[in-house]
Parts: C-alpha cells; structure tokens; sequence
C-alpha cells in the first residue's frame, strides 16, 4: 500500500506488523542472575520469526526503557524471579498496565544505573510508552548473592526450555496480533 505525500508523490505506508522486544535482563556476574543471558544466547542461534528481537540488556534498565519507548506491541522480559518454587522452575507471569505503579512524583528518584524491570516498566508507563502486552519469563534461581559467572546446574538445565518458552510465547503473541 502506497500513501500520497504533500508534493504528489507516494511513500510506502507505515508499518502495521507487529514488533515484539525479548528482552533478556541480569547481571552474569552473580551466578544465575546470568540466566536470562544464556537464554537470549541460544535464541541468537535459532531462526526468530519476523519483527522479533532479542537484546541483552543486563543490568541497563534505562536502556532497556528507551528500547521499549521504540514502539513494540510487545516485549518478553526474561529474568530470574524468586517465586518459593525449585531451582530452575520457569514461570509464565503477565503483569497488565494497571497493576504497574506509573506515577513519578517530583523529588523521586530513580537510579538509572539500578533499573529493575518493576522500575523498567514504572519509567515506560509514566512515559505513555507502554507497549501492548508484556510477559514475563523466569527462572527460580539457586544462587543469585555469591559473584561468580556460570549458572548452577538446575538454572543451566532450564535454559533451552526457557529459550523454547520464549519462541512460543512470541509466536502466541504474533498470531494474536493478525487476529
């Protein structure tokens, strides 16, 4: 579809196609805080379907806020969540819009060197950049409070599953958005 400029000509229509961000957050300096990393590893080898993708973005919550604010109609955080269950059980969470905390009064601080994703999200909605849907993957951590790279063996057993996780949560939202 073409659409008419001012001047005569035409320019391509925008986009309509859906955008989905994976976003992978945590610090592989702390063990299986290192989790989400070793996942968006193991998807950059795996053919993503159009209009996905993955960044790692660590413990760059800003970042990953201005990445959102880009415009997706969606974004995938993958990240440890202490939740009381084993190490390495993934969970599935969808926190909507209105159960995010968006107001940023004047003299609140937020750290933009110590971004969370509860933070992550606050910032993007104060902002009016809320993407459509977000979900949450995660991993029951089994040490997260000792310095050290590489995961335990429960969390590094979860990290293809939870990647697989990931491909078929995007795929869900894709085809919910051409509905």
């Amino acid at each position: 579809m073409k659409m008419p400029m001012d001047n005569g000509k035409e320019r391509p229509a925008p986009s309509l196609e859906p955008r989905v961000l994976v976003a992978a957050v945590g610090n592989m300096w702390m063990k299986d805080d290192g989790f989400a990393t070793e996942v968006a590893r193991r998807l950059d080898a795996r053919e993503l379907p159009k209009g996905v993708a993955v960044g790692d973005f660590g413990t760059g919550g800003l970042n990953l806020a201005y990445e959102v604010m880009r415009g997706y109609s969606a974004l995938v955080l993958v990240d440890v969540s202490r939740q009381g269950g084993k190490p390495g059980t993934l969970y599935v969470m969808e926190p909507d819009e209105d159960s995010v905390e968006g107001g940023i009064e004047d003299g609140d601080m937020i750290d933009p060197h110590s971004m969370d994703p509860q933070t992550v999200l606050r910032f993007v909605k104060h902002v009016g950049g809320w993407p459509g849907k977000v979900v949450v993957i995660a991993c029951e951590p089994a040490v997260v409070e000792e310095m050290g790279i590489g995961l335990s063996e429960e969390v590094e057993a979860a990290v293809d599953g939870a990647a697989d996780l990931v491909l078929n949560t995007v795929k869900e939202i894709l085809t919910s958005s051409h509905a």
